[in-house]
């Protein structure tokens, strides 16, 4: 397996010996004091890289250097903060083809689809510049004569970003782009699963930094390492904001451990999203996308589909025809043109699969097709399946859960309030979708009695946002937005300014003080 776009990164020269740095924030590269791990490429299995955890302990020396840049950062007028990110979005699209191979060596994505994370990385720098000049406070109508009230955003202070294997460049984008206009560095910690990843992007903003002397270069830094470094990070009061993505049982860890600091904790978590067909739905548009959904990207997205709830005059044709497309669908090497389907991310992922459509067996589920190891036609070593579909009741135990793997459970219904009904009773609320040609069921989906999600969809499937929109759910997803809209609020922090103009100093409420 060719390792060139490393090379053409220069991530190989964030190395010492076998073994790369765990700790970078421009003004230094260290190796980590932990224990000792090695990364594998779920394609085959075969080794990418070795790194040292980073430990508690050398977090101290990074906030120093966060704390330096953020009084530097603080000061620098927004739009040269946009400058540098406009540049880093350049020298992303530069080696656009490089950093798409490092996603799909790292997390097995196929080509295509690594392709598209990057570019939603230079979407979202696009989308920051143009925010920069857009830090928009309100100008208020004070009570008191000869007084002015206005509202600001100031820079918030350094951010640490948790991020998951399954997007590496497109999560810490939507975190880092917004937060480096607004005025705070960006601590990266990686999942162990995808440290190439955040080498990769830390090359790219050096790159852009050795040219932009007046911005500190710890304005971008990495620390790779496991839960302990994690839980320091998060009991950390150098964060104001901790963005951390991940399962449900991980986000409830990094905001209890935040909120006992009084900080601020932006989770994006598990979700365990739902489709609606109608009875009048576009059968054809719907079986597109259901496949793109439940089976991309292996069933390895937050925004997979994971429950199909069809009228109960559709469901079987619709799943006939499901399963017709599945049996065809292109599984193998993601780096292969042609592939649909790349691998599970690794073994663990392989057998909690399995243990749930045992479990949905167990729990009144007819396997229709799928959930078997693929050997023949991929790479040795790999975790290739194909993808399942199972039909079983919406009350089923197993299908309130989320499992990370590509399982579509389907559901019937009859009547449409019912349908919104099984599609909100699971403690996830991430994504939703509706397939429908009637106005009133449109309209109900989208309304307060609709889905409970924070992202609602009609006649599109579940994956697949926009980065115009802010991203993320409710519920067990953890109440965050990430990306667009206002979403960079949350690395601002706001400020009331009342201004006396005038000779007097009348008190608000007419309060008199004499």
């Amino acid at each position: 397996m060719s390792l060139s776009c490393l090379e053409t990164l220069g991530v190989t020269s964030l190395v010492s010996g076998d073994t790369y740095f765990s700790v970078l924030t421009g003004n230094q590269k260290v190796l980590g004091e932990g224990d000792k791990f090695s990364v594998r490429s779920p394609i085959d299995g075969s080794t990418l890289s070795s790194f040292a955890n980073a430990t508690p302990q050398q977090l101290q020396s990074v906030n120093q250097d966060l704390q330096e840049a953020f009084k530097a950062l603080r000061v620098i007028p927004a739009p040269r903060r946009g400058e540098l990110v406009r540049r880093i979005g350049e020298e992303a699209r530069k080696y656009k083809q490089e950093l798409a191979q490092v996603i799909s060596l790292e997390a097995g994505k196929i080509m295509p689809e690594a392709l598209g994370e990057v570019q939603e990385w230079i979407d979202v720098c696009d989308f920051a510049v143009g925010q920069s000049r857009m830090l928009h406070g309100l100008s208020i109508v004070s009570e008191r004569p000869g007084h002015r009230m206005m509202e600001q955003w100031q820079p918030l202070g350094p951010v640490a970003v948790i991020t998951a294997f399954n997007f590496p460049m497109a999560v810490w984008s939507w975190n880092a782009m917004l937060g480096l206009i607004c005025g705070d560095p960006i601590l990266l910690k990686p999942s162990e699963k995808a440290p190439l990843c955040a080498l990769a992007m830390y090359q790219i903003a050096q790159n852009v930094l050795a040219d932009m002397p007046d911005i500190p270069k710890a304005a971008v830094s990495v620390m790779i390492g496991g839960r302990d470094l994690g839980e320091a990070i998060a009991a950390s009061d150098t964060f104001p904001l901790v963005s951390a993505t991940g399962s449900t049982a991980m986000g409830r860890a990094v905001a209890q451990t935040v909120a006992a600091r009084l900080g601020r904790s932006l989770l994006e978590l598990g979700g365990n999203n739902a489709m609606i067909v109608s009875d009048t739905a576009d059968l054809e548009l719907a079986l597109r996308a259901i496949v793109f959904s439940a089976a991309g990207t292996a069933g390895q997205r937050c925004t997979t589909l994971r429950r199909l709830i069809c009228h109960e005059s559709v469901v079987d044709g619709l799943v006939s025809r499901l399963a017709k497309s599945y049996s065809s669908l292109p599984i193998g090497n993601p780096l292969t043109e042609g592939t649909l389907v790349g691998p599970l991310i690794d073994e663990n992922s392989f057998n909690k699969m399995q243990s749930a459509l045992e479990a949905a067996k167990a729990q009144g589920g007819e396997l229709v097709c799928g959930g078997q190891r693929v050997t023949q036609g991929v790479p040795e070593g790999g975790f290739y399946v194909q993808p399942a579909i199972v039909r079983i009741a919406h009350d089923a135990p197993i299908v309130h859960e989320e499992t990370f793997a590509p399982i579509l459970y389907v559901l019937t219904y009859s009547d449409f309030a019912d349908a919104i009904d099984i599609q909100n009773e699971v403690p996830q609320g991430l994504s939703s979708a509706v397939f429908t040609e009637s106005m009133r069921e449109a309209e109900l989906f989208m309304s307060p009695a609709g889905s409970d999600c924070g992202i609602a969809n009609v006649n599109i499937g579940t994956s697949g946002a926009e980065i115009g929109g802010a991203f993320g759910g409710e519920k067990d997803t953890g109440g965050g937005r990430e990306s667009g809209s206002d979403a960079w609020r949350n690395y601002m922090r706001r400020t009331t300014n009342t201004v006396n103009y005038g000779g007097d100093l009348p008190l608000a409420q007419g309060i008199v003080f004499e």
